[in-house]
């Protein structure tokens, strides 16, 4: 049985001496989007004279809120592995100040700063994040030309820092049974995703914030499946509700999350431990979807499969015959820790 650990940090992202530096293998993370009105409080308590610019030099004040974000990179870029991957969702911003509309590019200035910190960029994902609202354009309706393209997507920005990583001894088992599956490559790998975005509304969550930037469960999952292997650690230094480490102890890596709100950042750690059922329900409904793929596949008549003997299911390819799912045997706290067990998922029982 294997364990993974999880630990919610309460402070400013910019100071993580608690992290060993080079441990972790991939951080995922939403930061707060600069020259969003929700999040300028925020900005503002890091520094202040984000304010004294905001309505009058509006591209000096997203320069400021940048200023921000970049000391918590450059934090990040120690903690982070020299094969390590950064996946950022970010969004960018659409702001009225003094009745001048424009936008405010997020994305470039993160792939801006990464750059200079040496780290390569990889191609994007787009995330469209559907919207059904009848009334979603912007600006003057059906008449030219005064009207603007609604923004229904966000950036999910890929940074690899150093080479490719390379796998010795007993990580190239791990390596194998951490695979995914083919048809979970050929959707996952695409430069677009569609699902819905995440409501932003606390419920029942005790904290002075009234709104969150939460992305989707399934955005974390793809991610973490994608650039890191079990057993890996995962760094979130905006945490907020705790997506990506609910994420992390579903698929059996360890993780840290950052959050400088005290009341959130204990709820997240209460959350964590009621979580069981509902991230094994995820597991089991993976390979629910998997199976159903090869009878699908069976139906079509098609006949090249190879074997996976741990799941007892038919898959594409070879590199696939030795993935193993795991289920959440227990959670509970650990001195400053979330611990969690694992055991491999048995479909013969």
């Amino acid at each position: 049985m294997n364990k993974t650990k999880h630990c919610i940090l309460n402070k400013d992202a910019a100071n993580l001496q608690e992290i060993p530096d080079g441990s972790v293998s991939l951080v995922i993370t939403s930061p707060p989007y600069p020259m969003i009105e929700m999040w300028d409080e925020i900005f503002m308590k890091q520094k202040p004279e984000i304010e004294e610019h905001l309505m009058t030099e509006p591209y000096k004040a997203f320069d400021l809120m940048h200023d921000v974000l970049n000391d918590i990179w450059e934090e990040v870029d120690k903690k982070v592995a020299n094969h390590g991957f950064v996946c950022i969702n970010i969004g960018d911003a659409t702001r009225t100040i003094n009745g001048h509309f424009q936008m405010y590019s997020n994305h470039s200035k993160i792939i801006e700063k990464f750059v200079s910190m040496g780290y390569s960029v990889l191609p994007d994902i787009i995330w469209r994040k559907t919207t059904n609202a009848p009334n979603k354009f912007m600006g003057s309706g059906m008449l030219p030309s005064g009207a603007y393209v609604t923004y229904e997507h966000e950036y999910i920005l890929i940074f690899r820092k150093g080479g490719k990583r390379v796998f010795k001894n007993n990580e190239k088992a791990l390596r194998q049974e951490s695979a995914f599956f083919w048809e979970e490559r050929n959707q996952w790998f695409s430069d677009l995703w569609e699902f819905q975005g995440k409501s932003q509304k606390f419920k029942n969550i005790a904290s002075g914030r009234e709104r969150s930037a939460a992305y989707p469960f399934e955005l974390a999952y793809r991610l973490i499946n994608m650039y890191s292997m079990k057993g890996d650690t995962i760094l979130d230094p905006f945490v907020g509700t705790g997506t990506s480490m609910f994420a992390a102890m579903c698929t059996g890596r360890n993780s840290y999350g950052v959050e400088i709100d005290p009341l959130l950042a204990e709820t997240v750690t209460n959350n964590a431990l009621l979580l069981k059922e509902q991230l094994n329900d995820i597991v089991v409904k993976r390979f629910q979807r998997h199976t159903e793929f090869i009878e699908q596949q069976l139906e079509l008549g098609k006949d090249k499969w190879y074997e996976n003997d741990h799941l007892n299911t038919k898959v594409k390819t070879r590199q696939e015959t030795n993935i193993k799912l795991s289920i959440i045997n227990d959670i509970f706290h650990e001195d400053e820790f979330v611990t969690v067990t694992h055991e491999d998922l048995n479909p013969k029982e």
